[in-house]
């Protein structure tokens, strides 16, 4: 997953554009990617999603990886990699949807919560976790979860981490995070969006240098 690969490698954050609008996404795209997010991922349960995600993958630069969240059928892994889509992400851990991901040639981000549901997403082919809900489990649990996981395996926290937690769940050793509602909801202009997001990726930078 060379362009996958290359994103997370040059920042780990996935922007979750929950409920964003095919006429929005390319202005709230453009400002992200000028803030320096690689990772954008329109959930499957806003409006007309592949009609934006079809406009994301012709319109971002080369290394912007671009997906779906909350994906839920094998059928969508199709539909995704038909249009030229690179991210296959889930809220859940489905044998079935990442074999088909996998199949399509699709970077699969896999939502878990649990050892035994992460070590089955690897299993069955998960490029990269997510762990979900972050927040309410603490920073302290990647610690856990990452003594049965095999080494280098990355893991993304998602689920109520804002920029006052990232230190934190950095430091226990979370390689990425997620934003949601805190980056994007529906309705946010793509000015606040950028702002936020160039505060978000200033965090990082901030963190990686002290780190």
């Amino acid at each position: 997953m060379p362009a996958f690969d290359k994103a997370f490698a040059t920042l780990p954050l996935v922007a979750v554009l929950r409920g964003v609008t095919p006429d929005e996404v390319l202005p709230i795209a453009d400002a992200l990617v000028d803030a320096g997010f690689r990772l954008v991922e329109v959930p499957l349960n806003s409006p007309d999603p592949f009609v934006s995600i079809a406009k994301l993958v012709k319109h971002c630069p080369a290394d912007v990886a671009v997906g779906a969240g909350t994906v839920l059928t094998p059928e969508d892994a199709g539909r995704l990699a038909a249009i030229g889509a690179e991210l296959l992400i889930t809220p859940n851990t489905d044998a079935e949807v990442i074999r088909a991901g996998v199949r399509a040639g699709l970077a699969t981000m896999i939502g878990c919560m649990t050892p035994s549901e992460a070590l089955a997403a690897l299993r069955n082919g998960a490029h990269a976790l997510k762990l979900f809900p972050a927040a309410r489990l603490g920073p302290a649990y990647i610690k856990d979860v990452r003594a049965v996981l095999p080494k280098g395996t990355r893991v993304v926290a998602l689920g109520g981490i804002g920029i006052p937690e990232m230190e934190a769940y950095r430091a226990a050793g979370y390689d990425g995070f997620g934003f949601g509602s805190n980056l994007y909801k529906a309705g946010r202009s793509a000015a606040e969006v950028g702002a936020i997001a160039r505060d978000i990726v200033a965090e990082w930078k901030r963190i990686e240098a002290n780190g």
